[in-house]
């Protein structure tokens, strides 16, 4: 056989596997495509929904934790963004940390009959509700809302990033999802333990699935 055929021969083997490779393959069921996304009613999964949050340590390093078992709702219509809403509630008893000791001292009561350091051992939950939702780009938008904690609210305002759509491949909901991110001070909700210290700033990140209803 000749080069020419040789090299025929072997770019045709190539895109043969190539092709064969991929039919194997199975699609990522979530894709960045708002076409996918249907509007209506939605409800958080709370399975696989977490908020992070991340905070200056005396100005050495940042700290770490997470909030889970995270539930609420959305109201989506790809066609109007602006029409959007949602309401979430963060337990705040989820929280957590690598170090059980400042668990402990998170849900810790104040001592004597004083206020706690920070939440005490039987906090309500943090719950954000939305008052406005303007869209940035195809993928992005900027929410605005209350944020009550601590029993206090105050204003938060988030950037939100469209990440995915699609039907869940094991409960079989419709699904959409979405990274947000955010900076609160934590004295405006009364919580200024050791502030400025520890940081006053509080950076949070939020994962958040819905399913359609």
């Amino acid at each position: 056989m000749n080069k020419p055929l040789v090299a025929l021969a072997l770019t045709a083997s190539a895109t043969l596997a190539a092709g064969t490779i991929a039919a194997q393959q199975p699609q990522i069921p979530g894709q960045v495509d708002a076409s996918r996304v249907i509007a209506g009613e939605y409800k958080l999964d709370p399975s696989h929904t977490l908020v992070s949050w991340q905070v200056s340590h005396f100005g050495f390093n940042d700290y770490f934790g997470l909030f889970g078992d995270i539930e609420g709702t959305l109201t989506l219509d790809p066609t109007d963004i602006g029409a959007t809403s949602f309401d979430i509630t963060v337990p705040i008893t989820s929280v957590a940390v690598p170090s059980e000791g400042l668990r402990e001292h998170l849900l810790r009561p104040g001592k004597e009959g004083a206020s706690p350091d920070f939440f005490g051992p039987e906090p309500a939950p943090a719950r954000f509700v939305s008052t406005s939702v303007r869209r940035t780009s195809n993928t992005t938008a900027v929410a605005s809302g209350q944020l009550t904690m601590n029993g206090n609210t105050a204003p938060v305002t988030m950037l939100v990033e469209f990440t995915g759509a699609g039907e869940n491949p094991m409960s079989k909901a419709q699904t959409v999802g979405f990274h947000a991110r955010a900076t609160i001070d934590r004295t405006q909700w009364g919580i200024d333990y050791a502030a400025p210290m520890v940081g006053s700033d509080v950076d949070l990140e939020i994962s958040a699935a819905f399913e359609k209803q």
